[in-house]
């Protein structure tokens, strides 16, 4: 029986190009190709695939419309399978994908499309209710699990963290109690310990605030996405 799939790219050419590339694969049906997250959505409602290839940037925003449409399929049709197709690695939309658990989903970049047994095999792992990950999207993720791990920020507690994060928009210690609902007092002692926890201690005190929003933004400015 066909694995009945519908395709997702805003990209005219692209998405005829991939649909008649998957049109000559045996035991394989494009029921649906469609270039935005509404209709994708109707297809779906529509055809009952068993799984969706989407791109993750469509109208009407460009952004995580592809993340946003599996996790309703997800929801709505849980036994749909869902491939997102990405143009680089980007970690945060693999842990917005996944945040939820990885049953039935697929994280891969775009220069998979040009591989179809790759594409394909994606496609019936999800459609089986399993996950698949692109290589160098799992290295991406090994790496920012690496470099948290490493950060003097892992030290910091979440409410440590929030308040340093409120240092780094430039806020005072009044602005802070009031945007984090803590007495002045409380927001001391947490700048405090944040201070010890990143080897701040002996520094004045002006001087250990630059220090530490620095250290903040360093960290999560991160290494670029690679292409």
């Amino acid at each position: 029986m066909a694995l009945r799939i519908v395709f997702a790219e805003d990209n005219y050419l692209v998405r005829e190009g991939t649909a008649a590339l998957l049109a000559e694969v045996d035991d394989l049906e494009i029921v649906a190709a469609v270039p935005d997250l509404p209709q994708l959505l109707e297809a779906v409602a529509a055809t009952s695939p068993d799984a969706v290839l989407t791109d993750i940037r469509m109208p009407p925003t460009h952004t995580t419309e592809g993340i946003q449409a599996a996790r309703r399929i997800r929801s709505d049709h849980p036994e749909v399978g869902v491939v997102v197709l990405s143009q680089y690695v980007e970690e945060e939309y693999a842990f917005e994908l996944l945040a939820d658990g990885a049953a039935g989903l697929g994280y891969l970049l775009k220069e998979r499309i040009g591989r179809v047994e790759e594409l394909v095999r994606a496609l019936q792992e999800v459609a089986r209710g399993g996950s698949v990950l692109d290589p160098k999207v799992v290295e991406g993720l090994l790496a920012r699990k690496t470099r948290v791990a490493r950060s003097p920020l892992a030290r910091l507690t979440e409410r440590e963290r929030a308040v340093l994060e409120q240092m780094a928009e430039g806020r005072n210690n009044a602005a802070i109690a009031a945007a984090l609902f803590l007495s002045e007092r409380a927001v001391e002692k947490h700048i405090n310990a944040l201070f010890h926890k990143l080897g701040l201690t002996e520094e004045p005190d002006v001087h250990r605030r630059v220090m530490a929003v620095l250290t903040f933004l360093k960290d999560e400015s991160g290494p670029a996405a690679s292409p």
